[in-house]
This record gives structure tokens, sequence and C-alpha cells, in this order.
């Protein structure tokens, strides 16, 4: 059991990764190189911008930072396997409390992992651009972790409850963390432009949802075959 769960993760995780990085650098890549631009500007042009932005905007001036080209796909390339092997190890785990009895309820794990750590989290804190005000670090990763954890066990016990009020329940639990709300920046302020912004939030929604689907789809279908296997032996 546990070959097979690291088996079906190691290889969903590499082509996910793959998958990710390819939609990455022909569609995201380019924005944030896009917007480093404006990060960079002469502060004659944007001076006033640049003051309200930074405000809420540390950088780093010391911090190595991969090069344009081969070092920064290279860098992308093993963030995105870590996490790509990680998210796998999780749906192999789940499979083996609930395996999928067809490939393309894949598609449904794939779905549920975009909502919880992708769509619900950006509803509150929204993807952001070089250059774009952001409330402290630390209580981000506290909301955005909780927010999480609640959407997984809402969807969870809204799937999988055996009656309406554990329904009820779970719709409830989903709301928690917006209800509460995402810690925001002090001034809201960016340096790019709006359109500029609009782009990149679409881009990394939709290559987010493939890359969940790809997850979701090739995992299940690895897990059945593996498991096929097994009983054939």
């Amino acid at each position: 059991m546990i070959k097979r769960i690291a088996q079906t993760a190691g290889f969903t995780g590499l082509l996910a990764a793959l998958l990710l990085t390819l939609l990455q650098s022909f569609w995201v890549a380019p924005l944030i190189l896009q917007a480093e631009t404006y990060e960079k500007a002469p502060a004659t042009e944007i001076h006033e911008h640049a003051e309200g932005a930074m405000a809420g905007h540390t950088h780093d001036a010391e911090a190595w930072e991969p090069e344009d080209g081969w070092q920064r796909v290279l860098s992308t390339t093993g963030g995105n396997l870590v996490v790509a092997v990680g998210f796998a190890l999780m749906l192999a785990g789940l499979y083996t409390l609930r395996a999928p009895t067809r490939t393309s309820q894949g598609l449904l794990w794939g779905l549920a992992g975009y909502a919880t750590f992708v769509l619900a989290p950006t509803l509150g804190l929204p993807p952001e651009l070089p250059g774009t005000a952001a409330a402290d670090l630390a209580q981000r990763q506290i909301w955005w972790i909780g927010t999480a954890a609640s959407t997984a066990v809402g969807i969870a016990l809204i799937v999988f409850g055996k009656n309406w009020l554990l329904k009820i329940l779970g719709v409830a639990i989903l709301a928690v963390p917006h209800v509460i709300g995402a810690p925001q920046p002090e001034v809201h302020s960016m340096l790019a432009p709006e359109a500029l912004e609009a782009q990149f939030k679409i881009a990394s929604q939709l290559t987010n949802v493939a890359f969940w689907l790809a997850l979701g789809l090739i995992s299940a279908w690895l897990f059945r075959r593996k498991s096929e296997g097994q009983y054939h032996a």
C-alpha cells in the first residue's frame, strides 16, 4: 500500500509539476516580469504611487533571486515539483480511504483540491503581482491555513455527510473564514496597472485549475492501475 501511494504520488507530481511550469512559463511568468518593470521603474514616474504601495510591501534588496531564463525556470520547476508531489501524496492517501471507482472521479477530487487550496483562499487573498501592498505575512499565512482547513472540512461534510444537519454545518464552516475576513493592508495600492493585475488573477486561477484537474485525473488513473495490477498479480 505504501509503495502504491509513493509511486502514484511520484509520477503524478512530476507530470502535474511539468504541466504547471509550462503554463506558468508561457502565461503567468510574462505578466510577473512585466509587473517587475513597474516595480523597478524610475521613481520620478511613479513616486507617489510607489510610496502608497511600498507602505505595505517590503523588499529585501540583498535577498537572492534567480536570474531570468534557465535559473528562474529551474527554480520554478523545483518548487512546483515539491508542491505537486505533496498534494499528490495527500490525494493518494485519501484514495486508500475512498478509492475512485472510475478514473474520471479524479476530476472531482481535483476540483475539491482547487476549491480548498486555491479558490477559497484567493477570495480573501487574491494572487498579487510584485509591487502590490500586502498585510502582515504571518497574519496572511494564519488566515490562509485556517481557510484551507475549514474549506476541506466543509466540503467533506457536504459531500459525505449522512444527513442534512451535517451538510448545513459544512456550509457554515465554509463561510466562517470569509465572515471573519482576510487581513488587509492599511493602504491598498499597487504599482502595476489594474488591467495587468486582472490578467494575472485570471491566469493564476486558470493555471491552477488545469494543475489540479491534471493532479486528480492522473493520480486516480495511476492509483486504479496499480490497484488492478495488484489484484491480477
